[in-house]
C-alpha cells in the first residue's frame, strides 16, 4: 500500500507540473508585411515556438510608419495583455518606447538600431555581416564580367554593415571587381528594387546581391546569378540564387521565452543571438551549386566559416554608407 500511495503522489506531482507549465501569450507588431524578409524571419521563428507548444501567438503586420504603431500597440497591451511583444522599431522608435514605458509588466523585444531601456525593453538586430562576407567571396569568384550589383533598402548602419561585408568578400576574391551600389529608400518596394537591379545589369553586372526583395526577379529574367538575404531564397529562383546570408531568430526567441517564463527577463541588447557563433546566422545551402563552383573556392568558404565559428577570424564591421565603384 505504501508503494501504491508513493506512486500516486509521484504521478499527481508530474501531472501538476505538466499542467502548470506556462504557455506564454506573445503578440507581434510588424511595420511591414510579413512577406518582407526582415519581419518574415521573426514571424517564422515565432510560428516555430508556437508549434513547439511554448507560446500562443498573434500578430498584426503592415502597420507602416504613418503614426499607427503606437495606437495599435496600446490596443494590444490593453486588450490582449500579452507576456511578450515582438516587433521592429525602425521608423517607429519613439512610439514603441513610449508604449513599453507605460506597460512595465510586459516584455518588449524589438529590432532597433538603438539601445535597450530598463526595465522591459530589449533590442536586437540582424548581425548577419559574417555570412554576407562569405557570400561576397563566392560572388567575386563567379562573376565573369567583374561587375557586381548590390541593391539595398536605406543607407543605415544595419544595412551598411551587411553590404560592406559583402563587398569585402567580393574584393578579397577579386581585387579588380567593380561593385555597384544602389539604395531604393524603402524597406519593401519590390518594383523599385527590381528596377534598380535591372539598371545595374544594363551597366554590366552579372551577379547581384538582393539585400532587398525584388532583385532576384531581375536576375532571373536576365540570366544573372543572385545572392539572397535574411532567408534562404533559393526556392524563388533555383537556377539563379546561389546562396546568401541567413538570419535565424529561433535562438533569440527561445532565449526570451525562457527568460520570461522564469521571471528573469531584463532589458538587454540581444545582438550576440543573431550572429553565427550562437546559431543566429549562417550561409544558406548551396543547393547543388557546389557541383559547378571551384573546389578551392568552396574550401576557402568552409575554412572561413569554421574560423568565424571558432573565433579565429573576424569580419570587419563597417557601418559607413557604401558608395560602390564608379
Amino acid at each position: 500500500m505504501k508503494r501504491l500511495v508513493t506512486g500516486i503522489v509521484i504521478v499527481v506531482a508530474a501531472l501538476f507540473s505538466i499542467a502548470s507549465a506556462q504557455v506564454l501569450d506573445v503578440y507581434a507588431v510588424y511595420a511591414t508585411a510579413i512577406e518582407e524578409p526582415w519581419d518574415g524571419v521573426i514571424h517564422t521563428a515565432l510560428l516555430d515556438a508556437e508549434a513547439a507548444g511554448l507560446i500562443n501567438y498573434e500578430f498584426v503586420d503592415d502597420i507602416g510608419y504613418a503614426g499607427d504603431m503606437e495606437r495599435i500597440m496600446r490596443e494590444v497591451a490593453e486588450d490582449n495583455q500579452p507576456d511578450i511583444v515582438f516587433g521592429d522599431a525602425f521608423g517607429n522608435e519613439e512610439a514603441v518606447r513610449r508604449v513599453a514605458r507605460d506597460y512595465p509588466d510586459i516584455a518588449f523585444v524589438f529590432g532597433s538600431g538603438l539601445g535597450p531601456v530598463e526595465p522591459n525593453f530589449s533590442v536586437f538586430d540582424n548581425w548577419i555581416h559574417e555570412p554576407a562576407y562569405l557570400s561576397g567571396l563566392i560572388a567575386g569568384s563567379v562573376s565573369q564580367s567583374g561587375v557586381i550589383g548590390v541593391v539595398g533598402g536605406f543607407p543605415v548602419p544595419e544595412v551598411n554593415r551587411i553590404v560592406n561585408a559583402f563587398i569585402v568578400g567580393a574584393k578579397e576574391a577579386n581585387p579588380d571587381a567593380r561593385v555597384l551600389v544602389s539604395f531604393i529608400n524603402s524597406w519593401f518596394d519590390p518594383a523599385a528594387a527590381k528596377e534598380a537591379a535591372l539598371a545595374q545589369l544594363d551597366t554590366g553586372a552579372d551577379v547581384l546581391f538582393a539585400e532587398r526583395f525584388g532583385v532576384i526577379e531581375a536576375a532571373q529574367e536576365r540570366g544573372a546569378y543572385a545572392f539572397g538575404n535574411m532567408s534562404d531564397q533559393n526556392a524563388l529562383a533555383p537556377d539563379t540564387v546561389i546562396t546568401g546570408p541567413v538570419w535565424h531568430m529561433e535562438p533569440l526567441v527561445r532565449y526570451v521565452i525562457d527568460q520570461v517564463a522564469k521571471g528573469a527577463f531584463t532589458s538587454q541588447d540581444l545582438k550576440d543571438f543573431t550572429m553565427m557563433a550562437k546559431g543566429g546566422a549562417s550561409l544558406a545551402p548551396l543547393h547543388g551549386f557546389e557541383q559547378s563552383l571551384p573546389a578551392d573556392l568552396i574550401a576557402l568558404v568552409r575554412q572561413r566559416e569554421s574560423e568565424i565559428l571558432g573565433g579565429l577570424f573576424r569580419v570587419p564591421i563597417n557601418e559607413e554608407t557604401p558608395t560602390g565603384d564608379r
